[in-house]
């Protein structure tokens, strides 16, 4: 039996839990697709049974609303983490760094944290070079044990960019466990050199 379409509420509701949590995410720092669509069906007064939207629709949305509302501001912050990603990931070449998250996907705002993950052969490797360079960093569990769980995060801040660096085991850089995008440094290098403004004549 064919499915039939969702009745306009539920549709109208996708839309406006989206919109929602987009205008969360952009605004209040929230960085968790889960948690801002959560938030905003709750607020919004819908049951756990209406269809959520998908990340991609919430996306969507922030871009829309990055547009609208911090067009200039979001493109000199997306500059900025990116320039940033660049230099700490030339630092960091030995444990083969890769740019993620907002940053590289160009939804990155006002409050995001760059997000980079590393695949050392050991994390306490890294540790110990940040010991090495006196470089202060703060050491965060994850918050659950799960397949796709970083062995340790540190965070830090890199010219007032808080960072988010998540230290992998080596062996996961080629499994393939995440669908999430990735770049080299090469990658981020030649997306800088886009996202600067062109040099005047």
């Amino acid at each position: 039996m064919p499915s039939r379409p969702a009745p306009p509420r539920t549709g109208n509701l996708r839309r406006e839990i989206a919109a929602l949590a987009a205008r969360m995410m952009a605004e209040d720092g929230i960085a968790d697709f889960g948690f801002a669509k959560r938030k905003a069906a709750r607020q919004l007064g819908a049951t756990e049974s209406e269809a959520l939207p998908t990340n991609a629709e919430i996306e969507a949305e922030l871009r829309a609303w990055q547009a609208l509302y911090q067009d200039e501001e979001q493109a000199e912050r997306l500059l900025e983490m990116r320039s940033a990603a660049v230099e700490i990931m030339r630092l960091l070449t030995p444990f083969r760094p890769y740019l993620t998250g907002g940053a590289l996907d160009g939804t990155a705002g006002r409050y995001s944290e760059l997000e980079i993950e590393a695949y050392p052969e050991s994390a306490k490797e890294v540790e110990i070079f940040f010991l090495n360079q006196d470089f202060p960093y703060e050491h965060r569990e994850p918050r659950r044990p799960a397949p796709n769980t970083p062995e340790a995060i540190l965070s830090f801040d890199w010219n007032d960019v808080p960072v988010r660096l998540s230290l992998y085991s080596a062996g996961a850089e080629r499994s393939g466990r995440r669908s999430q995008e990735r770049a080299r440094l090469s990658q981020v290098e030649a997306l800088l050199n886009t996202s600067r403004p062109s040099e005047p004549a």
